[in-house]
């Protein structure tokens, strides 16, 4: 990991803030709805083992602990595990939330070998080296037949983001031939990915059914962003950014990536 965790320590209240901004709903509805597209379709047998890697504050957690599943936390900054702790103890969902520090390149053994149900790995190929290292080591504790989640940056958003944000196409331009983004929140340069050559690599780990859902396929390219926050259009962007998740040729241009498998069961 290139990281360090002290930048994403400081930077909290910042990352909190934009969790509560329209596009931060909007990410975590989103995901969790593409995700209950493939639990609902599991053994039904009770509540499931999901492992959420850097995992923050729980934002995934919460709303997977919610609907009744148990979640372990796993992340390398002590502030976001303790907000996500004391986010499940104000929910009431502290026995359903189990916080880990650990690096994902680094789990504890009992999480490595934990035979998860589901396993996310939301918004952490941008921050490490080794994709696929990272990817394989992601997919470890995962059991046979469960289902893996990533979600990235999509690096097809980001010539067409700085041309409508930024109103710059020399900067567009420039942005179509490199894979870099600086993240100004965390102080971090950023890697940024495509669903198509992620995909690659996840079947070449033993991964099959994959579905590729967009994440903001269109709130991140309107710019009025005050007007967001009216709850009548953010009704109506969410359902627009609902109907788009899944529709063809959307997910391809969206600010992220989601990317679902089933891990092959082993011979």
């Amino acid at each position: 990991m290139t990281q360090d965790h002290e930048k994403f320590d400081t930077a909290m209240a910042a990352w909190q803030e934009w969790q509560e901004a329209p596009w931060g709903r909007l990410r975590y509805t989103l995901a969790e709805v593409n995700l209950m597209r493939h639990l609902d379709d599991g053994p039904g047998d009770g509540p499931l083992r999901i492992l959420d890697l850097a995992g923050g504050d729980g934002g995934d957690a919460l709303r997977l602990a919610a609907r009744g599943h148990h979640v372990t936390v796993v992340d390398h900054a002590p502030a976001m595990l303790a907000a996500a702790e004391a986010r499940a103890a104000a929910s009431g969902l502290s026995d359903r939330v189990s916080c880990v520090r650990a690096d994902v390149d680094a789990l504890p053994a009992d999480v490595a070998a934990g035979d998860f149900d589901v396993v996310l790995c939301h918004n952490l190929l941008q921050y490490v080296d080794d994709v696929p290292g990272t990817l394989a080591r992601s997919l470890a504790p995962l059991k046979d037949g469960g289902l893996f989640s990533l979600m990235a940056i999509n690096r097809h958003s980001a010539p067409l983001n700085i041309a409508v944000r930024q109103l710059d196409p020399t900067a567009a331009l420039a942005a179509l031939d490199t894979d870099l983004l600086r993240n100004e929140m965390f102080d971090s340069d950023l890697t940024l990915h495509t669903a198509e050559e992620i995909t690659p690599l996840l079947e070449t780990l033993g991964c099959t059914d994959v579905h590729h859902y967009g994440i903001r396929s269109f709130c991140d390219y309107l710019t009025d962003d005050a007007r967001k926050y009216d709850p009548a259009y953010y009704a109506d962007l969410e359902r627009l950014e609902l109907a788009t998740t899944a529709r063809h040729p959307y997910m391809h241009t969206a600010r992220l990536f989601q990317l679902t498998v089933r891990k092959h069961p082993t011979s």
